[in-house]
């Protein structure tokens, strides 16, 4: 069905390659592989320009071409990907209340985008796409129980969710992701073009500047180390998964190993119990680990906060042997290196009001 290239790529695309995951992902790409690396970014996020001044400065450097662009342009992206042997899309609008007709555009238009150029170009590219783990129903109070600081479900020996699980896209954000979720493995049922989605939960760890609008827990560690008060919804108790952008960038160098297994299909990344952890929680942990106290806000729980999310990762983790490395530990405590190194950039970002327990995909 799939025309999958195994030998390696010449030149590799990462929409959205000025941001968190992005930036992340182009640094690797540079350091392990010989091809071409064209990142494609508006530049519209916090941070971006200082993360592309960073990949400019790195080792083998002259590989790496950055052209400023916008998704939403079908002409600039057709020019991005004419001659790309791998696409890495990347590039999203995270939910804002103003800009629901933005979000969705750049969501889906942009996606479609992509797959169109991919698909036209000749080439076939793979097309890797990050996904969110809120594409699935979360699990109702009634499975649920307290535990300690935590909900956890009462069914014992609970895996996980798995990709079987019914779809509910609760948001509009949640909805336009869910739609680029469902055209990058539609146009593999139906043209052949090889992708492959991955669905995370939270993720954090170097190079996220912008806490208040893509990362809660980027958010909680900025604001305890800058002294500035942290608002949490609810009891406290909501439970999500949380990885290491390092993880995140080996799930899809594993896709990438396996890209044959990997294409026309969905998979969830994440780290099981050990990466599960509750606001509550996680709000001890950076005390703990930066040796400061936590101002905290109370607000009433809001309808759309999901209560707890695990992933069944087995599925992923048998077809590529990939497992997530870095505890939660030693994210808080990149994501709190990473404060301290580039804090004149990171406290530019707004923090107050964030929505703690509401997770969004960072790119």
């Amino acid at each position: 069905m799939f025309s999958v290239k195994e030998n390696q790529p010449e030149h590799i695309l990462i929409t959205g390659g000025a941001g968190f995951i992005g930036a992340n992902l182009a640094a690797h790409l540079l350091a392990t592989t010989d091809a071409r690396i064209t990142v494609f970014d508006d530049l519209s996020q916090p941070g971006a320009e200082v993360n592309v001044t960073w990949l400019r400065s790195q080792a083998r450097a002259a590989r790496l071409r950055f052209l400023r662009g916008d998704v939403r342009s079908e002409l600039r992206v057709r020019e991005a990907l004419n001659d790309v042997d791998e696409v890495y899309h990347l590039a999203s609008r995270s939910e804002s209340p103003v800009e629901s007709c933005e979000t969705f555009d750049v969501n889906v238009r942009g996606t479609l985008h992509v797959l169109e150029a991919a698909r036209n170009s000749g080439r076939s590219p793979m097309v890797y796409y990050i996904s969110t783990s809120k594409v699935y129903n979360a699990l109702s109070s009634d499975v649920l129980e307290q535990h300690g600081d935590r909900l956890q479900p009462i069914e014992a020996g609970f895996r996980g969710i798995a990709e079987q699980a019914p779809a509910n896209f609760a948001s509009p954000h949640i909805c336009s992701k869910g739609a680029a979720d469902r055209a990058v493995l539609d146009y593999a049922r139906f043209y052949g073009l090889p992708g492959v989605v991955l669905r995370a939960d939270s993720v954090a760890g170097p190079r996220q500047f912008d806490g208040a609008g893509h990362g809660w827990v980027a958010h909680l560690v900025y604001s305890i180390l800058g002294g500035e008060p942290v608002t949490v919804y609810g009891s406290g108790m909501q439970v999500c998964e949380v990885l290491h952008v390092s993880d995140v960038v080996n799930s899809l160098m594993a896709a990438r190993n396996f890209r044959a297994i990997a294409a026309g299909n969905a998979f969830n990344i994440g780290g099981g119990p050990a990466h599960t952890i509750s606001v509550n929680e996680m709000i001890g942990l950076i005390e703990r680990v930066c040796h400061r106290s936590a101002q905290v806000q109370h607000a009433p729980a809001r309808p759309e906060d999901r209560l707890f999310y695990m992933a069944d990762s087995s599925a992923f983790m048998s077809s590529t042997g990939w497992f997530a490395r870095r505890s939660l530990e030693q994210t808080v405590r990149d994501v709190a290196a990473f404060w301290h190194a580039s804090q004149a950039h990171v406290r530019k970002a707004p923090l107050a009001g964030l929505a703690v327990p509401q997770h969004r995909q960072a790119a």
